[in-house]
């Protein structure tokens, strides 16, 4: 009995299991590092997220990183380096969900040009003199700007599409886009605001 106590091993240390996992690929070493951490990286993410299964799917895919990334970093307090890793996964996830509503905003149509595109007016001179506006305010753009908003806004089509197109760069599709749809705004409410 006595001597059961004393050869009784201890659990791994967590820079031991690392090293191990390195040496042998075996993810079961990383499954054990997840049972140890998997609470303290939920709460983290829980606390970024603010919503339980996000927070859970954030948390599966945090420990899908550690299999490359315990390979490439050097880790001396595994802890401390695994919440960090976590903090920064959650704040990445949400600077891309962020990044994903403003192009979705960028991305709805300009009100005149849908306006002027989806027109269901029953008044056909009103609708011939919107369109005589609209026309106007088209051609007082630079070529590669009604380009990229014709394009975009009456024929639906999407960057990468228009890029495709008109040879333009990518950055440069977004450029004549966004200038494109200043432009006929301020066009639109200059020539046409007092109507």
């Amino acid at each position: 009995m006595f001597l059961k106590l004393f050869s009784r091993s201890k659990p791994l240390q967590d820079l031991d299991l690392i090293q191990q996992y390195r040496a042998t690929g075996d993810l079961a070493l990383v499954g054990e590092l997840f049972e140890r951490y998997t609470e303290m990286v939920y709460l983290v993410c829980l606390k970024y997220l603010k919503n339980e299964d996000e927070s859970k799917d954030a948390t599966m895919q945090i420990f899908e990183l550690l299999i490359t990334a315990l390979h490439k970093h050097e880790i001396t307090n595994f802890k401390s380096w695994l919440h960090v890793l976590a903090k920064n996964h959650c704040l990445m996830y949400l600077r891309a969900q962020k990044k994903r509503t403003a192009e979705s905003i960028e991305e709805m149509p300009l009100a005149a040009v849908e306006h002027a595109a989806l027109l269901e007016q029953t008044d056909a001179s009103e609708q011939e003199l919107e369109l005589q506006h609209l026309n106007q305010a088209l051609n007082s753009l630079s070529p590669e700007q009604r380009a990229c908003v014709e394009l975009f806004y009456l024929q639906k089509k999407s960057y990468k599409e228009i890029a495709e197109i008109t040879g333009y760069e990518m950055g440069q599709v977004k450029s004549h886009l966004q200038n494109g749809k200043r432009n006929l705004k301020i066009f639109m409410n200059k020539n046409y605001e007092q109507e």
